[in-house]
């Protein structure tokens, strides 16, 4: 498996995609496949995986592993998670699980093996333009982002996942670290749930608590909540928040929405199925039977000679391959049928159901840090992130089976309080859509977990936390067979669509845009339906969300339409690998003959787990990384927007009269902070947003952006609040912030445009022409010269000047024009109540 053979198998699907969709777009209207890069993403990803499946697992592994270059403008360093992380992360794992967790799963040795001289490594990446920040400030930073990458436990990479952190960590201006943790089924449950906690506690000894933000997604998403549930339950600090995308958290099946046809996702509908290797799929029962057999005879062997082996070097007993896949029992199409094969590839059957590896299982699930789980409404697995987004809100009412309440689930629920949770169920997308971060929707994607993530921070940290707002220097671009309603014969809407489509808009209540400050938490959610413009309408109620209604003592049991389709779709393979499966059936016997090393007594790993098949003698050293041209192509690919932005910001940071090098987080940004929060001290109402006093890319949020007793953007005393900058951008994203009057921001008619405004006074400008076209007349600041205003003002606008660092009295000097004023109209207050512009040539001849 190569970048030449699946190019070969991926083209294609990549040509009839491109023919299919101009052929047939009138079905593809309101869908995110409207937009090509979408459409021939999703189907990329889709025959991929179907290729994928014609090859062993060890060979996907090493090609979704395989090292790739990172852009110029991205640093990476490695580092290695020292041993005593790793030890007490083995500890806190094996008390969480306790006794009868550690007897299910088979010791609780055989997890902690790695493969000899392969250590736990982690990559940092971050923006290099950040880290020279940082480096100058010897600053560890604010804002540390730990990723853990998807991939269904067993395939995937930092290598892969690597073009969608660098856009996480760039959008959050934070250092990302993601781990390189191990993957089944070489190394199942819970070998890589252990490597993601030590690397967190690593994290804590570099960095606060506060200033951390965990995000995963799919697979990552899943052991992402079962990491916060050790901390919590263990007593550790908690991060400032989590971002959980797909996340995969119900390893049952037990939702409708997987039995389901869902032709906008790329997920195999009958699970995943690889050429049979010795990694997968598991000996069934009847080699294991073969292998007891071996071992029997094995052991008497060695019983006649001298010298008694050592535990380190004894055969295994019986009970040490007594371990079988776990029979499950259904009743498909009126008949009684048995599985002995392992379904899933992270652990057994009997532990398909376990709190830790279906997080959904967990008693509760409050007492978390905020969540923010998005969904793809058009994927398999969307019905349990929906549902699970609901019981972390509310844990009362979405309790497991009352079998599974013991006393001490009964006391979690009591204990822990309802987690705050952000739930976005984003229109029709596919499973992990920021995948395709070229895409649309996926942009707008990143922006909502950039504002969720800073506003963690800001309120863990009770502080102000700046990112970048792409509106300027990053664009979303938008194609023809994009546009809403089109008709597929003459590119135009009949009369009879553009009614139907008014009445649709009519219908529908926008409440916002994706990535805009989050709005109040109402009984600890706030539920969002998203669609592929990034626009924010209300989600239906939970009764209506068949998530939602699945009875309780039917979660975590195994249906039988994912059986069914599992059950086709393997007897399909196991004819067409019929001879494969007879070779890998002898080298196991062959390898069982030649020994295996064991842990001792009580240590039974998975038939799967790479630790129970350890030859005698043998050690397996790490192989050298090879360059991939195919995913050094696909993260070309998904990096190129950001390669654009990178680009536009270092052109905005460069602007004639704007401060590009100085850091959003340096003395003068923290000097209007403290401006602001002066100012801010005579207003009731608190912000959302703030413009930063660097170029328009830069925003901040507040710590006190969203409370329970505050919307994002009210303000309580129109009266006492001299102005209010709201950030707020229209429903379709193609307006910029404007500063409002109190009038304006709470929805009045009043002046429009960018307006300096001082005490509440919109403030006049001289402007500068630097051609004869009007369009090149530009905004020229002077200073006062009116008596009573040459002290400094404070203004709450985009700065039409510098900061001026040399303030040592917390304010900084504004740019301000002389106030031109029509004689006679003052306000009752003694103000100019009428300004007037005039340009710079006029300017001299005004008096």
């Amino acid at each position: 498996m190569n970048t030449a053979t699946v190019s070969l198998a991926v083209t294609p699907t990549v040509l009839s995609t491109l023919v299919s969709h101009y052929l047939n777009r009138k079905p593809r209207r309101q869908k995110p496949t409207a937009h090509i890069s979408y459409d021939e993403g999703l189907h990329l990803i889709r025959s991929f995986l179907q290729h994928a499946s014609n090859h062993t697992v060890e060979e996907l592994q090493a090609f979704t592993s395989q090292w790739v270059p990172h852009p110029q403008w991205v640093k990476v360093d490695e580092v290695e998670i020292p041993e005593t992380d790793l030890a007490r992360a083995a500890t806190l794992l094996a008390e969480q699980l306790g006794t009868d967790g550690i007897r299910r799963v088979g010791g609780k040795e055989w997890w902690q093996w790695r493969k000899p001289k392969i250590p736990l490594k982690a990559e940092w990446i971050e923006m290099k333009s950040d880290y020279h920040e940082r480096k100058k400030k010897i600053d560890p930073g604010n804002r540390v982002m730990m990723y853990v990458h998807g991939g269904a436990y067993f395939f995937g990479s930092v290598d892969e996942h690597r073009y969608q952190i660098q856009r996480h960590a760039r959008k959050l201006k934070a250092r990302a670290i993601a781990p390189q943790y191990r993957l089944a089924p070489q190394f199942p449950f819970p070998c890589g749930l252990q490597d993601c906690l030590a690397t967190y506690l690593f994290l804590l000894t570099q960095q606060e608590p506060s200033t951390i933000v965990l995000a995963g997604d799919s697979a990552g998403g899943g052991m992402i909540l079962s990491l916060l549930v050790i901390l919590r339950d263990r007593g550790l600090p908690l991060p400032a928040g989590a971002v959980l995308i797909s996340p995969w958290v119900d390893l049952t099946h037990s939702f409708p929405s997987v039995s389901e046809d869902c032709p906008l996702d790329y997920i195999p509908a009958s699970g995943f199925h690889h050429k049979p290797s010795m990694a997968w799929p598991p000996p069934d029962e009847e080699e294991l039977e073969e292998l007891k057999k071996q071992a029997t005879q094995q052991k008497k062997n060695l019983a006649k000679s001298s010298e008694k082996p050592g535990p380190s070097h004894s055969a295994p007993t019986l009970n040490d391959v007594a371990n079988t896949t776990h029979r499950l029992s259904l009743v498909i199409d009126g008949k009684n049928v048995e599985i002995t094969e392992q379904i899933q590839m992270y652990t057994t059957n009997e532990l398909l159901a376990h709190p830790l590896v279906s997080p959904v299982m967990q008693p509760t699930l409050g007492g978390l840090c905020p969540l923010l789980i998005m969904v793809g409404g058009g994927e398999m697995l969307r019905d349990e992130q929906i549902y699970l987004a609901h019981k972390c809100a509310n844990p009362e009412r979405y309790l497991p089976a009352e079998a599974l309440l013991d006393q001490r689930a009964k006391d979690q629920i009591k204990m822990y309080p309802p987690t705050d949770v952000q739930l976005q169920v984003w229109d029709h997308l596919c499973h992990v859509a920021p995948t395709l971060s070229f895409t649309s929707p996926a942009k707008y994607m990143y922006r909502s977990v950039a504002q969720f993530s800073a506003w963690c921070l800001a309120r863990a940290q009770k502080t102000e936390i700046d990112i970048l707002d792409d509106d300027r220097v990053s664009f979303i671009s938008t194609s023809s067979s994009a546009i809403e309603g089109e008709s597929p014969d003459s590119g135009q809407e009949t009369p009879v669509e553009v009614k139907e489509k008014e009445a649709r808009k009519e219908a529908k209540q926008s409440v916002g845009k994706a990535g805009e400050p989050l709005p109040r938490f109402k009984d600890h959610m706030i539920r969002q339906r998203v669609d592929r413009h990034g626009i924010i309408y209300p989600l239906p109620p939970a009764e209506e969300l068949p998530g939602c209604t699945v009875q309780r003592d039917h979660v975590g049991v195994i249906k039988v339409g994912p059986v069914r389709k599992w059950l086709e779709h393997k007897r399909k393979w196991e004819r067409r690998f019929r001879q494969t499966k007879a070779k890998i059936h002898k080298q196991r016997l062959a390898d069982m003959a030649g020994g295996y090393e064991i842990f001792g007594e009580g240590e039974v790993p998975p038939s799967t787990a790479l630790a129970g098949r350890r030859k005698m003698g043998g050690a397996e050293l790490e192989k050298k990384k090879v360059r991939s041209l195919g995913l050094a192509l696909w993260s070309l690919w998904g990096s190129k927007h950001d390669e654009m932005t990178v680009q536009r910001e270092h052109e905005a940071d460069n602007v004639p009269g704007v401060r590009g090098a100085t850091s959003a987080e340096g003395d003068g940004a923290r000097k209007f902070s403290d401006i602001q929060k002066q100012d801010r001290s005579a207003a009731s109402g608190k912000f959302a947003k703030m413009v930063s006093p660097r170029p328009s890319h830069r925003r901040m949020v507040t710590d006190q952006q969203q409370t329970e007793e505050d919307s994002a953007v009210a303000v309580e005393d129109a009266d006492t609040a001299p102005a209010m900058q709201t950030g707020h951008r229209s429903g379709h994203g193609d307006q910029d912030s404007d500063m409002l009057s109190p009038g304006r921001a709470m929805g009045e008619k009043g002046v429009t445009g960018k307006r300096v405004f001082i005490e509440g006074l919109a403030t006049p400008f001289s402007l500068r022409r630097e051609s004869e076209t009007a369009s090149m007349i530009t905004l020229q600041p002077s200073r006062p010269a009116t008596p009573g205003m040459n002290s400094p003002m404070i203004v709450r606008e985009d700065w039409l000047g510098d900061v001026d660092d040399g303030a040592t009295d917390g304010t900084a000097s504004a740019p301000f024009v002389t106030p031109l004023v029509t004689p006679g109209l003052m306000t009752p207050g003694g103000r100019p109540g009428l300004e007037r512009f005039v340009t710079a040539e006029e300017a001299p001849q005004v008096k």
